[in-house]
C-alpha cells in the first residue's frame, strides 16, 4: 500500500500549473502594452460597450464601474455589465477589446446561445462541487488509508467527492466556447461600429486571445485534477 499521503499524481498538475502561470503572465503583459495604445476612434471601453448594446437592441443593460484590475464581468441576473478602472474610462485598444467581450455576453445572453444557457443551467452545481468535492475526496481517501483501502462508506465518500468535484470539471470546459465565442463576435463587433480600424483588428485579436488562454488552462487544470483524483482512488482502491 502506498505511503500515508503519498500521492505521485500530484505530478499530474505540474503542467497545468505551468500553462496558468504563463497565461496570468501574458495576459497581464498583453493589457499592460495595449493599454498604452489608444485606438483610433478614441472610443472608451465604456463607449465600445454601449456601441454594441444598443446596436443589438440591449439598452436595458446597465453599464457600471466596478474597482480592481481585469474585474470586467456581465451579470445575467441583474442584466449589468461591470467594467473595471482601466477598462470603462480608458480609449485604448485593451480596453475596447475587453468591454466589447464582456457585452458579447450580454448579447450572447440576449440569444440564447445554447452554451452560456448551459453554463448558466449548471453553475450552482459546480461552485458546489468544486467546494465541497475535493473536500468529500479527502476525506474518503484518509478513511481508505486508515481500512487498508477498504471499506463501503470510505469509498462511498470518496466516488461522491470525484462526481462532483467532475461536474465542476465540465463547468470548466462549457465555458471554453462561451468565451471563445464572445472573442469572436467582440472583434466583429468593434470592426462593425468603427471602434477599431482594420489595421487595429489583430491588435485587438491580440488582447482576446490572452485573456481567452486563462480559461484554457483553467480547464486542463481542472481535468488534470479529476484524472488525478480517479488515479489515486484506482491505486488506493487495489492496494
Amino acid at each position: 500500500m502506498m505511503p500515508f499521503f503519498f500521492d505521485p499524481f500530484m505530478l499530474l498538475l505540474i503542467p497545468p500549473l505551468i500553462l496558468a502561470l504563463y497565461a496570468r503572465s501574458k495576459v497581464q503583459r498583453t493589457f499592460r502594452e495595449y493599454s498604452r495604445r489608444p485606438s483610433a476612434s478614441g472610443t472608451t471601453g465604456a463607449e465600445a460597450a454601449r456601441r454594441i448594446l444598443h446596436h443589438n437592441g440591449l439598452d436595458d443593460v446597465r453599464i457600471e464601474q466596478v474597482e480592481g484590475t481585469l474585474t470586467d464581468h456581465y451579470d445575467p441576473r441583474h442584466r449589468v455589465l461591470r467594467l473595471s478602472q482601466g477598462v470603462y474610462g480608458s480609449n485604448s485598444l485593451a480596453a475596447v477589446g475587453v468591454a466589447a467581450h464582456e457585452a458579447s455576453h450580454a448579447v450572447q445572453d440576449a440569444r440564447g446561445y445554447l452554451p452560456l444557457r448551459l453554463r448558466k443551467g449548471i453553475y450552482p452545481i459546480a461552485a458546489f462541487g468544486n467546494n465541497l468535492g475535493p473536500v468529500l475526496f479527502m476525506i474518503g481517501v484518509v478513511m481508505m488509508f486508515f481500512t487498508g483501502g477498504g471499506g463501503a462508506l470510505a469509498k462511498t465518500v470518496a466516488e461522491a467527492g470525484i462526481i462532483l468535484f467532475a461536474g465542476g470539471a465540465f463547468f470548466t470546459i462549457v465555458t471554453l466556447p462561451v468565451e471563445f465565442n464572445a472573442s469572436k463576435r467582440a472583434l466583429a463587433m468593434l470592426t462593425e461600429q468603427g471602434v477599431v480600424t482594420s489595421r487595429e483588428q489583430e491588435d485587438a485579436r491580440r488582447v482576446l486571445n490572452a485573456a481567452a488562454l486563462t480559461y484554457v488552462a483553467a480547464a486542463f487544470m481542472a481535468i488534470m485534477m479529476l484524472l488525478r483524483f480517479i488515479l489515486l482512488f484506482s491505486a488506493i482502491s487495489r492496494d
